[in-house]
């Protein structure tokens, strides 16, 4: 009884990490809005910006709202696999989670703290669905519509994105590793 009890053990436990060695791969419903990835919180987290402004609008909704928290996350198969080339492989999902920021609660004194989600905000590379990678913004649903080729995100990570589009110049641990790969796009980071 203990030697079968410890064999289904033993198979519970390689077929979870077998599920999570498996790639990430972004879901669509019928119609071809991405689906938020339930377990995104576990992936890998790269960054987190404060008060961060790209343009006029952005500034306009940081002067409106408070300043936000931008926190980044990354599947952890396309996190190993830019680890090795410097570059983000096809299939590769960024989740932003953008934050309230406040400074007024409990003892603290000073500083910021993060506090409501605002929205949710998607960046996938999917080239058997999109030429150039995709952005999508969930607010507070669990699909949402691509934004299209003319969208701000795209004209943005297309002009300033150090690596396949995105802002890896923000990211302090992958930085390096672009440099070390030779994958920064020229004249984006100095």
């Amino acid at each position: 009884m203990k030697k079968k009890l410890f064999l289904a053990l033993c198979l519970s436990c390689s077929s979870l990490l077998a599920a999570q060695d498996r790639p990430y791969e972004p879901k669509y419903t019928s119609d071809g809005q991405l689906i938020l990835p339930e377990n995104y919180r576990e992936w890998i987290y790269l960054t987190t910006g404060l008060g961060m402004t790209y343009g006029v609008i952005d500034s306009l909704v940081n002067s409106a709202m408070g300043e936000h928290f931008d926190n980044v996350f990354v599947s952890p198969d396309a996190y190993r696999s830019f680890l090795q080339d410097g570059a983000w492989p096809d299939k590769t999902v960024f989740i932003k989670e953008v934050r309230a920021s406040q400074t007024k609660g409990s003892m603290n004194k000073g500083g910021h703290f993060q506090e409501g989600l605002v929205s949710i905000e998607a960046h996938v590379k999917d080239q058997s669905r999109f030429p150039k990678s995709e952005f999508f913004e969930f607010g507070n649903g669990r699909t949402a519509k691509p934004l299209g080729p003319k969208s701000g995100c795209q004209a943005c990570h297309s002009q300033n994105g150090a690596v396949d589009g995105t802002f890896v110049q923000f990211y302090p641990t992958l930085l390096p590793i672009a440099r070390a790969k030779g994958t920064l796009k020229h004249g984006v980071v100095k």
